[in-house]
Order: structure tokens, then sequence, then C-alpha cells
């Protein structure tokens, strides 16, 4: 139960609807369309939160391991922080979103499984 609940505040939507961070690849499970989608969008800075954070979802979840780990690092490195919606409708700072994620990957627990996303 508590995985279930930690797996979905992983993916991130972007607090402005407009911006396409992949969230309906991602909840379908579609990484490589969600890597594809997130990474030709013109409208995402490279160092954007909810990019970083869902490209290291779907990294993870290809068992892309050390590019994922990139990623989060990133997101928890940011010199700023925004707040993110999740699966569960929570919003949620990105950095402590970012060390949910670390956590969850030191752990296995993007391993094929049940798929979770956040809006």
């Amino acid at each position: 139960m508590a995985l279930s609940i930690l797996a979905g505040l992983v993916l991130a939507q972007a607090p402005a609807a407009t911006v396409d961070v992949a969230f309906t690849e991602l909840a379908a499970g579609r990484n490589e369309a969600a890597i594809v989608r997130i990474e030709g969008n013109p409208d995402l800075a490279e160092n954007d939160h909810a990019r970083l954070i869902n490209l290291g979802v779907a990294h993870a979840r290809e068992g892309r391991t050390e590019e994922a780990r990139a990623m989060f690092r990133m997101a928890v490195r940011a010199r700023d922080s925004v707040q993110l919606e999740t699966a569960t409708g929570a919003w949620v700072d990105s950095r402590d979103l970012a060390r949910t994620a670390l956590a969850m990957l030191d752990r296995g627990a993007f391993q094929p499984g049940p798929v979770f996303a956040a809006r």
C-alpha cells in the first residue's frame, strides 16, 4: 500500500495545464513514447522540474537507472523548486518529489508492475 502511494506521487503534471510533460503516455505505461514526447517538446526547458522527473520515471521504468538517477538528481539540486500536482491530486515540492523518486529507484520500485501517474 505504501509503495503504491509513493509510486503515485512520482509522475508530475506541470502547474500550467498547457505544458505537455507526457502525462498521458506515462500513465499508460508508454515510456518510450513519453521520452520522445518530452524531449521533443520545445516548450519545456532542459531544467524544467516536471520534465526532469517524468523523464527520470520513464528511464527508470525502461531499466536505464543511471539516466533516471541523473534526471532526479538535477531536480533535487535545482536552484529553485516548484509545486507539482501528483496522481493523488496533492501538490508536492519538486525537490521532495525528486528525492522520493531517487529513494524509489534505489529500492527498485520502478520495476515492471502497476502503472501510476499524476496530473
